[in-house]
């Protein structure tokens, strides 16, 4: 974190480096929310087009599940 807080200030732009404090916190809340952050992302953002409006908050870190795999 110490390393990337001097990489952020090269950003681009303030609405970059906004953008890149928001990713950091949701990968950092999927790690303690027990979820490996890329597979959280990878799912989520497979399934966000296709999910009614009423279902979104299953997706939500506190509440997601892994998806099951057949071998």
């Amino acid at each position: 974190m110490a390393i990337g807080r001097n990489n952020w200030l090269f950003a681009g732009s303030l609405r970059a480096g906004k953008r890149a404090a928001a990713i950091m916190s949701l990968i950092h809340s999927a790690r303690m929310n027990g979820h490996e952050p890329h597979a959280y992302l990878r799912d989520v953002l497979e399934r966000l087009p296709t999910r009614p409006a009423n279902r979104i908050e299953e997706l939500l870190l506190h509440r997601w599940t892994a998806p099951t795999t057949n071998p």
